[in-house]
């Protein structure tokens, strides 16, 4: 069968290429296009277009750059048009792929969700929408499903495919000596995201801390194919390593974590390294998010747990002094301790891993089932 699968960012990305993997393995003449990188890629994905043109963060900077993304879209509609795929699956990434639902809905092609859009955080009355465009929805986290439920959809949950990627990494024992980081000093790990914005507006704080932990050595999470200059902040200073590539390796080594809101909160938590959450945006989208948000918590860990596990430092809080402050705290002593307790609880949560397969198999076994 033919397969097109979109999705819009690094960690979709991730999570689609072991969904291509398990697909593969049920369906071994499978054809799989798609949008996203290089994992992708490396899973055999005929990749047409890398998320980096896609990386568009916060609502202002989506309405400046509104005409490309309509490019866009017509693109990747034309593409699917002379696939004709027996399924598109949309991972992840809710303002893009809903539209190409949209389209997928109109023009007859079977359509499947992976990862749902946080809809249960800032607009719920999409669900409707959802129900109405999407075949099947595979959702990652427990909560979801009681969610849907209560709009009259039925969806799937598969479990969390953070748990597949975590289960099938190998830790590189020459890490280290590879980035030439001393093995008797712990390591704080710096986790600034992928996208421009947060790299501007997170890194600088980040690295500003470094100083004030002279026993520690603190490491940049580094992604190859992003511009070298989004990294300025830590390349001009020499207490810093940048490393890229190796943010599982980097997790498996480090004693705690600065990380900014996203995947990472989660995948950082399920090494079991205490973590203190960062988030800044502009001062519009901000705002905007802060008048629309239906969730007490802006990290996965926290809004999976129903209540703070991990600290939250946002907007104005998010300053040397308080990061500081909050980090200072998770190093050793009880906040450490409870907050590694709490880490088992989250992954007694979360489940087995298996996500991927088990999604890979429903989507075979719906795609054998008349519509």
């Amino acid at each position: 069968m033919k397969y097109f699968i979109i999705a819009g960012e690094k960690s979709g990305d991730l999570h689609a290429s072991n969904l291509a993997k398990e697909l593969q393995a049920i369906d071994p003449q499978a054809q799989i296009r798609g949008w996203g990188g290089e994992s992708m890629q490396a899973a055999g994905v005929e990749v047409l277009r890398h998320y980096n043109d896609m990386a568009f963060m916060g609502f202002w900077e989506v309405i400046k750059n509104l005409p490309t993304i309509r490019r866009f879209l017509k693109e990747c509609q034309q593409q699917i048009k002379d696939f004709h795929p027996d399924a598109v699956i949309l991972v992840d990434y809710g303002g893009f792929n809903m539209k190409v639902a949209e389209f997928c809905h109109r023009d007859g092609f079977r359509t499947f969700y992976y990862i749902s859009p946080k809809v249960w955080a800032w607009n719920t009355g999409r669900a409707y929408k959802i129900k109405r465009l999407i075949e099947h929805m595979f959702v990652i986290f427990p909560f979801e499903k009681e969610f849907y439920a209560r709009f009259g959809y039925e969806v799937d949950y598969v479990g969390n495919p953070i748990m597949d990627a975590i289960a099938s990494h190998r830790r590189d024992e020459h890490f280290l000596t590879k980035n030439q980081i001393d093995a008797k000093r712990p390591i704080i790990a710096l986790l600034p995201g992928s996208r421009r914005q947060e790299l501007k507006l997170l890194l600088p704080e980040m690295v500003e801390v470094s100083h004030r932990f002279p026993d520690y050595q603190f490491v940049v999470a580094g992604i190859s194919h992003l511009p070298q200059e989004w990294y300025a902040a830590c390349r001009s200073n020499p207490a810093i390593r940048l490393v890229y590539d190796a943010t599982y390796d980097l997790l498996s080594h480090a004693h705690a974590a600065l990380v900014t809101s996203g995947t990472a909160t989660l995948e950082t938590a399920l090494f079991g390294v205490p973590e203190v959450v960062v988030y800044k945006a502009g001062w519009l989208n901000y705002h905007i998010a802060k008048a629309v948000a239906k969730v007490n918590y802006i990290s996965l860990v926290n809004i999976v747990m129903g209540r703070e596990v991990v600290p939250e430092l946002i907007q104005n809080d998010c300053n040397p002094n308080d990061i500081h402050r909050h980090l200072q705290e998770i190093l050793h002593g009880d906040k450490r301790k409870r907050m590694l307790d709490d880490y088992a609880s989250l992954r007694e949560l979360l489940g087995a891993p298996g996500a991927s397969k088990r999604t890979a198999s429903l989507i075979w076994q719906y795609l054998q089932e008349t519509k």
